[in-house]
């Protein structure tokens, strides 16, 4: 069985996800998909949590206490947001592997450090064996990549990180694990006739939408 796993690394609960995915069962192969979170908010024309003053206060004291109330060590960066682009292409340029997905959230989340500084994309190059970072990481090659992971992700209706995809299903959120391993255990729970009649449930209304 294989799923995916499509996460940015500016989301603290990708992080948070990534350190729970041991939960998964051991038959599961997970295929890492990093993509640009922003690229799927401008496809549906949403807005982050950060844009919202008070949601983006909210999010990382919620953050922060479901990290410590799932006994995950976990430190915020410098500045949050930030510009996402260099963390990514390096994953991708170190092969989208759990050791490349792993050390670069643990540099933003667990120690807390600034990817956006040249400096330590360099050194968590060198750790990952990715040599001339300042090249590889403007080849076309590595940019066409995450590139297409993201239209990938958005043409799966994928709308948020971290979200798992399995065939034509997504589970977005870092706390739909315990969904996602009952969905692994058994897809025809998820068949019933209310998940059926969900599934066409009409739009009762539609909110204005400002010009």
């Amino acid at each position: 069985m294989k799923l995916s796993w499509v996460f940015d690394v500016i989301s603290p609960f990708a992080y948070l996800s990534l350190k729970d995915m041991s939960r998964l069962p051991p038959h599961v192969e997970v295929e890492y998909v990093p993509v640009l979170f922003a690229g799927l908010l401008n496809h549906f024309g949403q807005i982050g949590n950060a844009e919202i003053e008070a949601k983006r206060q909210f999010t990382y004291r919620f953050v922060l206490w479901r990290a410590k109330s799932l006994a995950i060590p976990m430190r915020m960066p410098p500045a949050h947001p930030f510009n996402p682009l260099h963390a990514l292409r390096l994953i991708v340029a170190a092969g989208s592997n759990r050791q490349a997905v792993e050390t670069v959230f643990n540099a933003v989340f667990l120690h807390g450090r600034d990817v956006t500084d040249p400096s330590t994309i360099a050194e968590l190059a060198r750790h990952l064996n990715v040599a001339a970072p300042e090249k590889v990481l403007n080849d076309s090659p590595v940019k066409q990549k995450l590139r297409a992971n993201t239209d990938w992700a958005i043409a799966r209706g994928v709308f948020g990180v971290p979200t798992f995809v399995i065939g034509d299903q997504i589970f977005w959120g870092h706390d739909t694990l315990d969904m996602v391993n009952d969905y692994l255990r058994d897809p025809m729970q998820f068949e019933d006739s209310e998940m059926r009649r969900i599934t066409t449930l009409p739009v009762g209304v539609v909110r204005p939408q400002k010009n």
